[in-house]
């Protein structure tokens, strides 16, 4: 992640300055809207304490409190940080569903589901490709 205030956002990378940031799975996720198979991601099983972030630009995205085993295959979470996502309407694959970007690269994330956990019902159906761990310092 590059704190120089003069650079320039990674909205505005080309997708060869994405394609040479990110791993090909990653690059095809964030960037193409890609889906991973479900249970591939190492993320789906991970219970330390910490941050999921973006794996394209390191926006800090759940916290590891918020995230729950749903039964689906991919890291599920039930709220993300505050101002840590956007959602815009998919219509792709002949259904509507809601689709989640990174704030602040607008890197596709997953897709959000009404049929979470309380205390919010929503369920954040995350690719672990799209997302990096930072665990809790010790």
């Amino acid at each position: 992640m590059n704190n120089d205030p003069t650079a320039q956002p990674e909205t505005a990378l080309s997708d060869e300055e994405w394609r040479k940031r990110l791993t090909p799975e990653a690059y095809r996720v964030l960037r193409k809207h890609g889906t991973e198979r479900a249970g591939a991601s190492p993320l789906n099983h991970e219970k330390r304490h910490g941050v999921f972030a973006c794996a394209g630009c390191g926006q800090p995205l759940f916290d590891s409190e918020t995230k729950y085993e749903s039964g689906s295959g991919w890291p599920s979470f039930w709220a993300p940080l505050e101002g840590a996502v956007d959602t815009t309407t998919d219509r792709s694959f002949f259904m509507t569903r809601t689709e989640v970007h990174c704030a602040r690269c607008q890197g596709h994330l997953g897709h959000l589901f009404p049929d979470g956990p309380q205390p919010t019902g929503a369920r954040y159906c995350m690719n672990g490709a799209a997302m990096q761990f930072e665990p809790e310092a010790e």
